[in-house]
């Protein structure tokens, strides 16, 4: 345990705190669209930096430099799909989603805004939303607070537990407080730290390698360097791409840029940072390999970056440097936390529980209060030794926002004929096939996504082609959004 490193968590964690104070002064009358999408004012830096952050959590420091640290270069294909997945989400889905949701009667939610595309009355979309949000949304906070127990049970020497509930309390508290624009502003600072900490870590542990070590890697595992050893592991490293396209904390950014403007500035920044940070990752696991040699804990436990960081660095240097697992875990954490609810605020409590009844002020404590049970139920998944690693726990959320939310969204961006219909047919038929997959069919080396995004996508058009066309209002608005500018 190092006093320095202590200092520096504490520092850290007392100014990510003070953000959300800071927004929850200045949002406390600004009503539920300030609150769940910052009153669509944030900047291209912010929106950009927070988007990546929001998407890159714990595992690409830990969870990815291990799989590459322990299994080789065959998991170079799952940053591959990571880049071509986001910045095709950035270039194509992103300018559509913002003027189609302004234009979908201002909708701050993705469900909100798959009902208004379509003006239907109707809720069974937002329900079925809401329903894939708290499920995907709890596991995939789990990961984050598993992450935050891990560092701290290593670094501090605290029960992981312990940690876990430490870590859940700050995010807890400034997404509680601020809302999407304390959520915004923290995941553009922690965005920052994890650059700089990805950058620096391989860099100085490549001058310090024993190659000797190279010479071992060779030896004992003939095809580590080989990244084309199993068609599988291509193809499902690729198909990580797929989650982009409907992961709501990351695509709601897009919604909330003050301008069209900003776009393509935003779009620039967001995807050059995300293709440093995987080709950080893949260095990290490749310099730890040689920097540390294999050990079966290290491996374990995906405590790569953490043991190389604390072996060449001073205390005060790697307390820096470790808190940008810390930046990860809650940067994801926390848009995870926001984004389930406000989906459950305004896509099942105003609509279902309150007939649209509700004033800003309930809608912003209901929000909050939903953060508080969300984060409660992630901390027992977490708990659970038998949760699954961070790895795991990632993949399985990814794979159902992608394979349930992707295809209906990409559909009512680009294809006219799209109707209400098979929009819930396409997210239904996607969360279900996802989820089969994964429990009767992972034996086979195929990730879920794959096939949930097919049958999603399908689902989704033949439900809309055998169905009635939309209305002659809802074409109208369609044509309102492509057109649209500000």
């Amino acid at each position: 345990m190092d006093l320095a490193e202590i200092i520096v968590f504490i520092v850290y964690l007392l100014f990510m705190l003070g953000i959300g104070v800071f927004f929850f002064i200045r949002t406390k009358s600004g009503g539920e669209k300030t609150y769940f999408l910052g009153g669509r004012e944030m900047g291209p830096w912010v929106t950009a930096l927070s988007a990546g952050a929001s998407d890159m959590s714990a595992w690409v420091l830990m969870g990815l430099p291990t799989a590459i640290y322990s299994l080789g270069m065959g998991q170079v294909w799952i940053p591959v799909g990571l880049i071509i997945g986001y910045s095709i989400s950035w270039i194509v889905e992103a300018p559509r989603l913002r003027r189609f949701s302004i234009v979908a009667n201002d909708s701050i939610t993705i469900p909100q805004y798959l009902k208004n595309r379509f003006l239907e009355k109707s809720n069974v979309l937002q329900i079925i939303c809401a329903i894939v949000f708290l499920i995907a949304y709890t596991i995939y906070s789990a990961s984050s607070f598993k992450a935050c127990g891990t560092l701290f049970n290593t670094v501090l020497g605290i029960d992981p537990t312990v940690a876990m509930y430490l870590a859940a309390v700050i995010i807890v508290g400034y997404t509680f407080l601020g809302g999407f624009s304390a959520v915004c502003w923290t995941d553009f600072f922690q965005g920052l730290l994890i650059f700089a900490g990805m950058m620096i870590a391989p860099i100085f542990a490549v001058s310090m390698i024993d190659m000797s070590n190279m010479s071992q890697i060779a030896a004992s595992n003939p095809n580590y360097w080989n990244a084309f050893t199993d068609w599988k592991e291509i193809v499902s490293g690729l198909a990580w791409g797929l989650g982009y396209f409907g992961m709501p904390h990351i695509i709601i950014r897009f919604m909330s840029m003050r301008s069209q403007k900003d776009m393509k500035k935003s779009a620039i920044i967001g995807i050059t940072w995300t293709l440093f940070i995987v080709v950080f990752a893949v260095a990290i696991g490749i310099t730890g390999l040689a920097f540390l040699g294999f050990d079966e804990k290290t491996s374990e436990n995906s405590l790569v970056f953490i043991t190389m960081v604390r072996r060449i660095f001073p205390g005060i240097m790697s307390g820096i440097l470790l808190s940008a697992v810390l930046a990860a875990s809650m940067s994801t954490a926390d848009s995870q936390l926001l984004s389930a609810s406000s989906s459950f605020a305004s896509d099942l409590y105003k609509p279902v529980f309150r007939k649209n009844k509700a004033s800003n002020n309930e809608m912003q404590w209901v929000g909050r209060i939903v953060v508080l049970a969300i984060a409660l139920i992630s901390l027992l998944i977490a708990s659970n030794p038998e949760s699954g690693s961070i790895m795991s726990l990632v993949t399985n959320a990814w794979g159902l926002f992608g394979a349930a939310i992707g295809p209906s969204i990409l559909l009512s961006l680009f294809w006219k004929r799209f109707s209400f219909k098979g929009a819930v047919a396409g997210i239904a038929t996607g969360a279900i096939a996802d989820i089969c997959w994964m429990i009767f069919c992972s034996s086979t080396g195929i990730y879920e996504i794959i096939p949930g995004f097919a049958a999603g996508m399908i689902a989704a058009v033949v439900t809309t082609l055998v169905t009635k066309k939309p209305s002659k209002e809802v074409e109208e608005l369609f044509d309102k959004a492509v057109n649209y500018t500000d």
